[in-house]
C-alpha cells in the first residue's frame, strides 16, 4: 500500500533526472565524504585544502592522544564539524541556487550522516575491538582489547565485561584458589573491581557512567575485554591502588 501511495507522489512531482554538475565527480564526490579535508582539497583553492587536511589531522592526533578525556571528545566534535563543512562546500555547485531552508536543511542532513553514519560506528568500533578507555577519577586508563585472556596471574590488571558493565581491577584469585570465604571455580578468577563502567543500551546509542568500586567478583574468559596498556603515548598508567597479597 505505502509502496503504490509513494509511487503516485513522486509521479506527481516536477523532479527532474538527478545529475552532478560539471564541476563535481561521482569519485571525488565519495572520498570527500570519508575522508575528512579532501573535499576541500579537491574544490580548492589548495592553500584551503592543505589547511583543512593539516586541521583534519592534528584534530585525529588529539583525540587518540587524550582518548578518554574531554580534550578528546572535544577534538571530535571539531573534526566532525570541519569535515562536514568542506564535505558542504565541496557540493557548493550542486547547492548554489537552491534557496537557503533547503541548503541548511542539506547541511543538517551531512553532519547526521557523518556523524551517526560514519564517525559513531568508527568510535564505537575502536573503543569495543581494539582500545577502551576506563576513568578513574582525573585519569583515563586505556586497556588494550584482546581476544584470550591467557596467562593472566595473581596481580595482573584486567578488564571484563560482565552483566552489561565493564568491570576493572587486579586478580585475587585463581581457579581453585579459596580468598576469603569465596571458592573459583575452575578457569575463573577473581577480580577486585576497582573501576565499573555501566552501559545503557537505547536503540543503536551507547552511553556510559563510571563509578568506583572495590568488591570482588569471579568471572569467567568468556567475559574478558583486555589488559591495560604499560604507557599511552608518553603518559605512564599508574593503576589506582596496591595489590594486597592473599
Amino acid at each position: 500500500m505505502f509502496f503504490y501511495l509513494g509511487y503516485a507522489v513522486v509521479r506527481r512531482l516536477p523532479l527532474e533526472r538527478p545529475s552532478l554538475p560539471r564541476e563535481m565527480k561521482i569519485g571525488e564526490l565519495a572520498a570527500g565524504f570519508l575522508i575528512p579535508g579532501l573535499a576541500v582539497w579537491r574544490r580548492g583553492p589548495r592553500r584551503w585544502g592543505k589547511a583543512a587536511l593539516a586541521g583534519s589531522a592534528v584534530l585525529l592526533l588529539i583525540f587518540i592522544v587524550w582518548l578518554g578525556y574531554a580534550a578528546a571528545n572535544l577534538a571530535f566534535t571539531l573534526l566532525i564539524a570541519l569535515h562536514a563543512t568542506g564535505f558542504v562546500y565541496y557540493c557548493n555547485p550542486l547547492m548554489a541556487r537552491k534557496p537557503l531552508r533547503s541548503r541548511m536543511m542539506f547541511t543538517i542532513l551531512v553532519l547526521l550522516a557523518l556523524g551517526l553514519g560514519l564517525y559513531r560506528p568508527i568510535q564505537h568500533a575502536i573503543q569495543t575491538h581494539w582500545l577502551m578507555p576506563l576513568r578513574n577519577g582525573n585519569q583515563v586508563i586505556i586497556v588494550a582489547v584482546r581476544s584470550q585472556p591467557a596467562g593472566l596471574k595473581r596481580g595482573d590488571w584486567a578488564a571484563f565485561m560482565t552483566d552489561k558493565r565493564v568491570v576493572f581491577g587486579p586478580i585475587m584469585g585463581l581457579g581453585g584458589d579459596q580468598v576469603n570465604s569465596t571458592t573459583v571455580p575452575e578457569n575463573h578468577w577473581l577480580i577486585r573491581e576497582q573501576i565499573a563502567r555501566r552501559y545503557y543500551y537505547n536503540v543503536s546509542f551507547v552511553s556510559s557512567h563510571s563509578d568506583i568500586f572495590e568488591q570482588l567478583t569471579v568471572v569467567s574468559p568468556g567475559e574478558f575485554v583486555g589488559t591495560p596498556l604499560h604507557r599511552w603515548f608518553w603518559r605512564k598508567q599508574i593503576l589506582p591502588g596496591a595489590v594486597p597479597s592473599i
